[in-house]
């Protein structure tokens, strides 16, 4: 009777040979991947032209990211690792600053803006999202993060010139329950038109007469955040309007719940939030 031949199970020695190999394989990758960034430079004269973050780009690979993935290594890693490549090229073809609003937290935005953009950008730290603001305003291409919520004064206000900066990303890329940096940031730049992601526009919007019941009437419609303005009763708002709700039906919300409003311009612009649930990680 024939016997039956198991094969034999590999050596310590034969898998830390595997990982080695793979290793290899990953830092040669990149390698290429940094041969064809700089064709891309020579290209398209990208350290001609300021910034190169592409947030529709970078939104669209991190969802691909998370639906492919899976195994024991946490989600959280593999966006770190991803994170850190894809700015250190950015970075390559076009150095930039990272300007950050510490006003609500020092480590929190220090967590935030090293998760997304790594080590290799500089961090400038300021107090105050107007300071951010005005510092990238006079940049050729840095980016600048500021929180998502109210903080001092509607800083936004400086983005409504044609020449100024706008909102060009909503951070986290993916949210989820526990993420390592899960302040929320918008980041503000100069980025090519055809780079910006276009699922939810961010309006500048100056009301009189705000009140609760305006702020319920609008709420089901787009994300807001008030602070008081230089008019009575008045306030500047950031209003956040989805893909499939017009501006137009945020301002008749408005009038319909007895506020008037006094001006409104188009700020920027974000991919929408893509959050998982707590088993995918």
């Amino acid at each position: 009777m024939a016997r039956t031949t198991r094969s034999k199970p590999p050596s310590l020695a034969d898998l830390r040979q595997e990982i080695d190999r793979i290793d290899e394989a990953m830092h040669q990758l990149l390698m290429e991947r940094g041969e064809i960034i700089d064709r891309l430079i020579t290209v398209k004269k990208t350290q001609e032209s300021g910034s190169a973050f592409r947030p529709a780009r970078e939104a669209d690979m991190m969802r691909r990211l998370v639906e492919r993935h899976r195994g024991i290594l946490p989600l959280d890693t593999v966006e770190g690792i991803w994170r850190v490549i894809i700015s250190t090229f950015t970075f390559v073809q076009a150095p930039f600053s990272v300007h950050a609003d510490l006003s609500a937290g020092d480590a929190l935005m220090r967590d935030s803006a090293r998760f997304h953009f790594g080590f290799t950008a500089p961090f400038v730290a300021h107090m105050g999202a107007a300071a951010v603001v005005a510092a990238v305003s006079s940049s050729k291409g840095d980016l600048g993060l500021v929180p998502a919520f109210a903080v001092a004064g509607a800083w936004w206000n400086a983005l409504e010139f044609d020449t100024a900066p706008k909102i060009i990303a909503r951070l986290p890329f993916v949210e989820r329950a526990d993420h390592p940096a899960a302040l929320p940031v918008f980041v503000i730049s100069r980025a090519a038109a055809d780079a910006m992601a276009r699922e939810v526009d961010v309006w500048s919007v100056r009301v009189a007469g705000w009140s609760t019941t305006s702020a319920q009437a609008i709420g089901s419609l787009a994300e807001v955040i008030a602070v008081p303005d230089s008019a009575f009763d008045g306030a500047a708002l950031l209003v956040s309007v989805p893909r499939g709700v017009r501006i137009e039906a945020v301002a008749k919300a408005l009038i319909g719940a007895g506020a008037s409003v006094r001006a409104t311009a188009l700020v920027g612009s974000h991919a929408t939030r893509y959050t998982i649930a707590a088993e995918k990680t």
